[in-house]
Order: C-alpha cells, then sequence, then structure tokens
C-alpha cells in the first residue's frame, strides 16, 4: 500500500496542477469562442459583411476547449456512467470491476493518443483555409496557420485523460486492498462543490 500512495500522491498533485491550467485555458477558450461568433453574428447581420475566418476560429477554439476540459470532467465522474452493475455487487467485487473498466479505458485512450499524434503529423502538411496571423511588423507577411495546431487537440486532451486514468486505477488499487484508505483528493474539486 505504500508503493502505491508514494506514486499516487505525487501524480494527483500534478494531475491538479495540469487540470487547473486545462481548466483555464478551457474558459478562456470558451469565452473568446463566444466574442468571435458574436462578431461574426454583428458582421454577418448588421454589416452584411461576413469573415471569412470566424467560423474556423471558434472551431479551433472549441477542440482545445474540450481537450483540456474532458480530463477534469473525467476525473470528477462527469461523464455518462452506467453504476448499477457496479453498485448491486459486493463492495470489493464491485471495485474489481470498475478497476477492470478502468484499465479497458486506459488502453482505448492510449490507442486514440496514438492515433491523434498521426493525425497531427498529417496536419503539419495542410494550412487553415482561412486563419492567417498577420506578422508583417515582422517582416514575415501573412502566416498561414498549420491545422496541425487544430488537431493537437486531441492528443493532449488524451494525454491528460490518460495521466487521470493512471489515478484513478491506482486510487481503485488502493481501494481493493484497504476500502478506508486515506487517498488523496482533488483540492479543487472540493473548492468548486463549497462555492
Amino acid at each position: 500500500m505504500t508503493a502505491i500512495l508514494t506514486v499516487l500522491r505525487p501524480l494527483a498533485l500534478f494531475n491538479t496542477f495540469l487540470l487547473r491550467i486545462g481548466r483555464n485555458a478551457a474558459w478562456m477558450a470558451m469565452g473568446l469562442m463566444v466574442v468571435i461568433i458574436m462578431l461574426q453574428v454583428i458582421f454577418r447581420y448588421v454589416f452584411n459583411n461576413a469573415l471569412a475566418w470566424p467560423d474556423e476560429a471558434a472551431r479551433f477554439l472549441m477542440l482545445w476547449m474540450t481537450g483540456l476540459i474532458a480530463p477534469s470532467a473525467y476525473r470528477w465522474g462527469g461523464f455518462v456512467a452506467i453504476d448499477m452493475l457496479k453498485d448491486l455487487l459486493p463492495l470489493r467485487l464491485g471495485s474489481l470491476l470498475g478497476l477492470l473498466l478502468l484499465l479497458v479505458s486506459l488502453v482505448v485512450l492510449v490507442y486514440g493518443f496514438q492515433l491523434g499524434l498521426n493525425h497531427v503529423k498529417s496536419g503539419w502538411l495542410f494550412n487553415s483555409s482561412s486563419l492567417k496571423i498577420p506578422l508583417d511588423f515582422l517582416g514575415l507577411g501573412l502566416v498561414r496557420v498549420k491545422l496541425a495546431w487544430m488537431y493537437m487537440s486531441l492528443p493532449v486532451g488524451l494525454l491528460l485523460m490518460s495521466l487521470v486514468n493512471v489515478e484513478l486505477c491506482l486510487k481503485a488499487v488502493a481501494h481493493l486492498i484497504d476500502p478506508d484508505a486515506d487517498l488523496p483528493e482533488d483540492h479543487d474539486r472540493i473548492l468548486l462543490a463549497v462555492e
């Protein structure tokens, strides 16, 4: 049990740190996405002159927002789950089933991460059709954004979810060994629940 806690405590702190950064970036992306969409609505319906870039910029922000917020939702149990069978089983058997499902999820997350990396590699070949960064002040003109920057949200999100999954697996093993074990908690979730 000591070995599990030795690995679990730093991993839980590391995940808390990374996920806090991810949540803050996700909220900023959502706010910026709303501003961009409102700008497009104003230009389209008030000035009758739709801009070319807001739709793709909003999609870019939406993908990153999802990739950065999903690991926190996973850690907090915010995804849809059917716990009926697990709850009907005796405590240790239910915990074992939960651990097995977490291990299956880890296999899927790692495989998805590998596929996401392959998708990012192909994204370096293609430019965004409308997103361009004006770097005239550096003498570079308009630099087109590579689609890989958008696609990178998938492996980043899956990597963070894999780290969360490892933490949840370690907690499940610790609960199997000692159901009353004092495990590290996510203090961010506690603070959000109190507020």
